[in-house]
């Protein structure tokens, strides 16, 4: 036979492979189409109709032997090159799931089995088959892998950032021994009253940090298996001790030389009445002029409503200290449902008294346990005051009979204090339940989603400032509020930054609460919620502060990992509402909150360089699609307030009984279960404080630890992930930082974002680090809790791991 004569029939194994692979052509170009034919009747992209009706038609001929359908998929590929590269540039994320999935799948047309079954009415010679209707088609591919590189491997700024330039030069190292034993030492959740999270040790630095290796690991016990117990613990230094909480409340003392166990109290939780188990830290005091037993002593909750001291050398009950060293925090709240208030933040401790708030479970009933905030003597555990929402001239417990005001917004997050002006500084939440706001009251409007400044000797309000006016989408204050003295040029401003979910960081005057970066009341997007309800006609916004909240939501972001979720998730924008930032919630129709209500800031909160004048922000970028639900909606799904026979979604939605409404809460991810909008969903960045503008901007963390239904990839690729926990920064110039859904422990030098180490943890270090100095070894060590976190898909694990450099590499005096 000549290369001029029709080819003979094709084996029968070669065209049952060709027409399978007709088949796939066939099923991916009608569920396109049909799919493209709904987007374009939503006002949506034509490309998925015209795509899929080539990609059904290159099947169809498939089928027939005829080569044309590998003509025409080239020409669609080719086609979708242009489209992707008008519609996302030559952003790498957004080009994948436009381009590798048609590219991978055309491979098929270079196949023996495939391509020497398809003849046409030109006698080619066989070498070209193939090539001619696929050739355009696989330099497109390689156009694509440059594209990708460029847009991946590549340092692409973000466009939501303003390049600043940082005002503070490098410190020098001069001297990486501490000559105060306490600059080694960690004696608040977030290393002083303020939460700075910040170290003046400088032992490790930019140049060594490179050779850091876990010093010791301490497993606590539990946490595997069980989802609801996480170990979020940030440590305290106080000594030669480390004092770390487990998720039932157990407090361990660990040497900090070598990681060994001094002593572990039980604190013997009754966990049928804990529903989630978390404890994030707990609290040191040294009792003024005291020796002897409880002289020094630990401060911790416990899930089941207790308030205990404990001697910090001993781990003995303290027997002054209410009854048997413990004081019951359900003192007028009247009835409380098995876990529906526990304390999940580590006390804070100013001018002698305890102050704590409380977590009380979101979204399942009007009239939940009140969100008062309450203090006790840090000597006797007696109660001391009380700032309750609903009586706020009234700081006793309640009488007879009565009991604090129910469902005032809480404060679950970590507080602040600064004991020079006498102030606790108070991160408020939304009162529940959080998606309908018909029942709240103008006490509830006043203080929800607010920083509340609180004497701290009386409880009484000296200002607050509100961050979302009448917040019906769970946008509660979960980070601390970080103080820090910023250099004017009229001198030090004592300053206070309030992170928020929303993504924007206002930055205030401490004393009066008073904006020292610009704030402005925008208009906000109104109509479409629940009978009953109402919505700010504005809401503030911190325009003198760069944005975390991400960029806003067109139906080009779309994501996804094949061109079908990625459709899935474009018709699933176009059917929802969204209006921007503050898109109401109703009961229509889906809306499309982003940031969702684990975005922006989280209870990480951010961390100030003083030196530098530089804050370290961690940020995420994940959407929710939310919506109200009918009580008769409701009551056909057998939502039920949580333990009455039903959990409902208690990570943020829930019956919301007493109310007309339910609320239907959930991230927007494709069927893939992959977020809708594309990469990053994560970032981690540097400000500087007194110009207030963006030093650098990363995405943070790889996805290794992402992929379809949960399963991690494995792919060491940086693509900005998800992340909760905050950051520490010390005086050597690097930000240690866990947080990643990946289980990445990483370095960064403060003045280039450049990341320095990184360490793989046996669970996600979904916790705020610490540092301290050992005076044993002289070294300084870095501490983190490997908790994991689930709802993240982070490993969960009970291990808390320390670093540090080998005694070899260590710094001698």
């Amino acid at each position: 036979m000549t290369d001029t004569q029709p080819a003979s029939a094709p084996p029968p194994t070669r065209t049952l492979a060709r027409r399978i692979y007709a088949i796939l052509l066939l099923a991916i170009g009608l569920l396109l189409t049909v799919g493209g034919i709904y987007l374009l009747s939503l006002g949506g992209s034509p490309y998925y109709f015209f795509a899929g009706l080539a990609v059904a038609i290159s099947g169809a001929l498939v089928w027939r032997g005829d080569r044309n359908g590998a003509r025409l998929y080239g020409a669609m590929l080719i086609a979708t090159l242009a489209w992707s590269l008008w519609e996302a540039g030559i952003d790498g994320w957004a080009l994948m799931p436009r381009l590798v999935g048609p590219f991978i799948f055309g491979l098929g047309f270079l196949l023996p089995a495939i391509s020497r079954g398809l003849t046409d009415h030109n006698a080619e010679p066989r070498s070209w088959q193939g090539w001619r209707g696929f050739g355009a088609g696989l330099g497109g591919a390689l156009i694509l892998g440059l594209l990708v590189h460029i847009a991946i491997g590549g340092d692409l700024p973000d466009p939501m950032f303003q390049t600043g330039t940082t005002t503070a030069a490098e410190i020098a190292a001069d001297n990486p021994i501490p000559t105060d034993p306490r600059a080694g030492e960690w004696l608040h959740y977030g290393n002083d009253q303020g939460g700075s999270r910040y170290s003046p040790l400088a032992q490790l630095t930019p140049a060594n940090v490179a050779g850091l290796e876990v010093a010791w690991t301490v497993h606590v016990g539990g946490i595997v298996g069980n989802p609801m117990e996480k170990l979020e613990v940030t440590p305290l230094k106080v000594g030669d001790s480390l004092y770390v909480c487990t998720g039932y409340n157990d407090i361990l003392s660990i040497d900090a030389e070598s990681g060994q166990i001094n002593w572990r109290y039980r604190a013997g939780v009754d966990q049928k009445k804990v529903i989630t188990a978390v404890c994030r830290g707990v609290a040191y005091y040294q009792v003024p002029g005291a020796t002897g037993l409880c002289a020094a002593r630990i401060i911790g909750t416990t899930g089941d409503g207790r308030l205990i001291a404990i001697d910090a050398a001993t781990g003995a009950p303290c027997p002054g200290f209410g009854t048997n060293g413990q004081t019951s925090l359900f003192t007028g709240l009247g009835k409380v449902d098995a876990g529906y208030y526990t304390v999940t933040s580590a006390p804070t401790i100013a001018r002698g008294k305890i102050v704590i708030g409380g977590s009380v479970l979101d979204g399942q009933y009007w009239g939940e346990p009140s969100g008062v905030i309450r203090a006790y003597d840090a000597i006797t555990g007696k109660f001391a005051w009380a700032f309750d929402m609903g009586r706020p001239n009234e700081h006793g417990e309640p009488g007879p009979g009565q009991t604090y005001t129910h469902s005032t917004p809480n404060s679950w997050s970590p507080m602040s204090a600064d004991d020079n002006l006498g102030l606790i500084y108070v991160p408020t939440g939304n009162s529940t339940p959080d998606y309908y706001g018909g029942k709240r009251r103008p006490f509830d409007d006043q203080y929800s989603s607010s920083v509340v400044a609180l004497d701290a000797n009386t409880g009484a309000v000296r200002w607050s400032f509100q961050t979302t006016h009448h917040d019906i989408w769970d946008y509660d204050l979960a980070s601390q509020p970080t103080l820090v003295d910023i250099r004017t040029s009229s001198g030090i401003q004592p300053a206070l930054i309030q992170p928020t979910k929303r993504g924007e960081l206002f930055l205030l005057d401490r004393r009066t609460g008073h904006p020292l970066a610009t704030v402005e009341e925008r208009p906000a997007p109104q109509g479409g919620v629940g009978d009953g309800d109402w919505l700010s006609p504005t809401q503030p916004f911190s325009t003198g502060m760069p944005s975390f909240s991400g960029p806003a939501f067109r139906e080009r972001d779309m994501w996804g990992l094949t061109p079908l979720d990625q459709l899935y998730c474009r018709i699933a924008f176009r059917k929802a509402r969204y209006d921007g930032p503050l898109t109401p919630i109703g009961p229509n129709r889906p809306s499309v909150v982003f940031p969702g209500y684990v975005g922006g800031v989280d209870w990480g909160s951010v961390a100030v360089d003083p030196v530098r004048q530089l804050m370290i922000v961690n940020s995420s970028r994940v959407a929710n699609l939310d919506q109200l639900l009918t009580r008769k909606q409701a009551d056909a799904a057998g939502i039920k307030p949580y333990g009455q026979g039903h959990a409902s979604n208690i990570a943020g939605a829930g019956a919301q009984e007493g109310t007309p409404y339910a609320a239907d809460v959930r991230p927007f991810f494709s069927p893939l279960w992959v977020p809708c909008n594309k990469p990053p969903y994560g970032m981690i960045a540097a400000v500087d404080l007194v110009t207030r503008k963006l030093v650098w901007a990363e995405p943070f963390g790889t996805a290794r630890g992402s992929g379809p239904f949960g399963i991690p990839s494995l792919l060491p690729v940086t693509m900005g992930v998800p992340n909760t926990g905050g950051s520490v920064l010390t005086r050597g110039g690097l930000a240690f930082i866990g947080a990643s859904q990946d289980r990445g422990f990483r370095a960064y030098d403060t003045a280039t974002g450049k990341e320095l180490w990184h360490a793989v943890l046996p669970g996600g270090g979904n916790a705020t680090p610490m540092t301290y100095w050992s005076a044993k070894s002289k070294r300084q060590f870095v501490v983190i809790a490997a908790g994991g976190f689930v709802y993240l898909g982070a490993k969960q694990s009970d291990a808390i791991v320390a670093y540090a450099l080998p005694r070899s590499a260590a710094k001698k005096p």
